[in-house]
């Protein structure tokens, strides 16, 4: 009979898009422990059950990786009593702010301008790809933070996807997950329960059409070919992994294997 691990999903009111990334499997044969890292959307909107649950969980750091434009959006994240806050963005403040308020303001002709015909998702794998090449100093400070003391951890962004999505791989290539383990997880995102509620201003019925949100869609979609973006990224700028979590990163040997050693069984 198979062991059954302890849920650490549970229906949270006001948390998008958590989940425990333990469990996922190391190209030499070992697993992601379970409680050590998790994933979610913002906790801005976390109500008093989402914070107790949270606070259960025995988290040392939350990894904040919003914009000054998110949290002014959002709010700043909840307090949880004796757990650290690192707020690293990961996109500039001002960094696509006209864009997002056409994104929740814009009509679809002006929907129609810049997302249509492969431009919305043309953007997201560029977004990736950016943050790949220039947010080298960010990811290589999380990782040596969690070697050092800062797990259990959880990482977020807004949505929990984009930049939370990419944190986490970057942990998990660091710790030598499978590649398709790693697409599967980032790929979880897009399950109904855990997808970013579209906010739009306009109360009109063509707001929320369905050409709006087809429109729309690539921007809140997790697709295995943005993710594909970022790792060709690595491949294209450093060479391999190991020379991207090296020289990019600055992770020295003894430091991802204390890495492993905290992150994995």
């Amino acid at each position: 009979m198979t062991q059954q691990v302890p849920s650490t999903e549970p229906e949270l009111a006001g948390v998008r898009n958590f989940r425990d990334v333990g469990g996922l499997p190391t190209v030499d044969g070992r697993r992601v422990r379970h409680g050590v890292l998790f994933r979610s959307g913002h906790l801005a909107h976390a109500t008093a059950a989402d914070a107790a649950f949270l606070s259960s969980l025995g988290l040392h750091t939350v990894f904040d990786f919003r914009n000054a434009a998110d949290q002014r959006l959002e709010g700043p994240d909840v307090e949880l009593p004796g757990v650290r806050n690192v707020n690293l963005p990961l996109t500039d403040p001002a960094d696509g702010a006209e864009f997002w308020k056409m994104v929740r303001d814009g009509d679809v002709d002006q929907l129609r301008s810049v997302l249509s015909d492969g431009r919305a998702a043309d953007r997201m794998a560029s977004s990736y790809r950016t943050i790949i090449r220039e947010r080298t100093d960010e990811h290589g400070r999380v990782l040596h933070a969690l070697a050092e003391d800062s797990v259990p951890a959880l990482m977020h962004c807004a949505a929990g996807k984009d930049r939370a999505g990419l944190s986490i791989a970057v942990t998990l290539l660091a710790v030598g997950v499978e590649r398709a383990a790693i697409e599967a997880d980032y790929l979880e995102s897009n399950a109904a329960h855990r997808r970013y509620k579209v906010h739009r201003s306009s109360t009109s019925p063509d707001a929320m059409s369905a050409e709006v949100m087809e429109l729309l869609s690539p921007l809140f979609d997790a697709r295995a070919e943005y993710l594909a973006a970022a790792f060709d990224t690595i491949e294209q700028t450093w060479g391999d992994t190991d020379t991207y979590l090296t020289q990019g990163l600055g992770l020295a040997p003894v430091t991802r294997e204390r890495l492993r050693e905290r992150l994995l069984d």
